[in-house]
């Protein structure tokens, strides 16, 4: 049975993003694992604001495919470890 990892939130990856509007911006980037854009999102404001606005449509599907990542390296270290 493989063990199941923790799986990130969607609503924690919004409350991350919301904070933007409090001037601090790519925190939901950093949180699902993207530090590059994350920190990206962090020196320039979001791009101008234009990257954060994507983001809101993006959210659910980089939420998504993080905890299949996730997934996928406890199966894999999983059968490694047979």
């Amino acid at each position: 049975m493989t063990p199941v990892p923790s799986q990130k939130s969607g609503l924690a990856a919004f409350v991350l993003w919301l904070l933007c509007f409090g001037g601090v911006c790519g925190l939901h980037r950093f949180y699902l694992g993207r530090f590059w854009s994350g920190l990206l999102w962090l020196v320039t404001f979001g791009l101008l604001g234009i990257g954060q606005l994507v983001d809101l449509f993006l959210l659910r599907s980089m939420t998504r495919a993080e905890n299949n990542e996730r997934r996928l390296d406890a199966i894999y270290a999983t059968r490694m470890t047979r």
